[in-house]
């Protein structure tokens, strides 16, 4: 077996671009999920993936999130304690935002709209107040998966990794998730969302729909969804812990 080795400029990306041979060894992903989805990145699309970001970075392109965040939202949760799924569509372009939870941003950044409503959401159908900050970290480390579709974008280039390869391996997460668990359930805001939703078994699992949060959308069916009180209620039916929706307080 011939082994290549790669040189990435920026240090801290160097851990996910290794020798082929060492790749589900090296790769920073917590061993539940690694044990699941450990094999596709010896497939050839995250060979292709794991090129065209090598290719980005040495052409003097900024990527977000940092390479050590890439996958915060399964670093967070072992794939056993899953209860909760929101799928959003890739991360945020914006300096100091993505972290790598889907609609979460950076302590001390500011709440982006789409998060304002869903926290306005939040306070309507549970009464839980707004919270100074759009951490969500809180939620991740009570089983909520936090799962973009895409997880890597250009600085200020919204959507410029679609199509390269992601798509496929947040398809594959999901499969496993739908497969192995009972009872989950799968948040699905706007169009892009639900389309990727359309492999889940909706007898195993509670499926609810709505249009997206953004403030283009919001006002025809977000509000008013009740999305967090029956997630709440379908987990205390399969016998699970409810998800406390606040959001820890930060020290301003």
């Amino acid at each position: 077996m011939v082994i290549r080795y790669v040189i990435v400029p920026k240090k801290q990306y160097t851990y996910w671009y290794v020798a082929m041979s060492e790749i589900q060894d090296r790769v920073k992903l917590r061993s539940s999920w690694k044990a699941k989805i450990g094999g596709e990145f010896e497939q050839e699309y995250m060979q292709n993936l794991r090129r065209f970001l090598i290719e980005e970075k040495q052409a003097g392109k900024i990527i977000y999130p940092e390479g050590d965040n890439i996958f915060s939202s399964m670093n967070l949760v072992s794939f056993d304690d899953v209860k909760v799924v929101i799928i959003g569509q890739d991360p945020y372009h914006g300096e100091g935002q993505a972290h790598g939870l889907c609609f979460s941003v950076k302590p001390g950044v500011r709440i982006p709209p789409s998060l304002q409503n869903i926290f306005k959401e939040i306070q309507g159908d549970l009464g839980i107040p707004i919270g100074n900050h759009g951490y969500l970290k809180s939620w991740a480390e009570q089983g909520v998966l936090l799962l973009n579709s895409v997880l890597t974008v250009e600085k200020n280039k919204a959507g410029s990794h679609q199509g390269k390869g992601w798509e496929r391996f947040t398809d594959a997460i999901i499969e496993k998730l739908n497969k192995e668990h009972t009872g989950l359930v799968f948040l699905l805001w706007g169009s892009y969302a639900q389309k990727k939703g359309r492999i889940i078994d909706q007898k195993r699992h509670l499926v609810l729909q709505s249009v997206h949060p953004s403030p283009l959308s919001a006002h025809r069916g977000f509000f008013g969804n009740h999305h967090f009180s029956r997630t709440n209620a379908y987990l205390e039916r399969q016998g699970k812990s409810v998800i406390n929706w606040a959001v820890p307080a930060l020290q301003v």
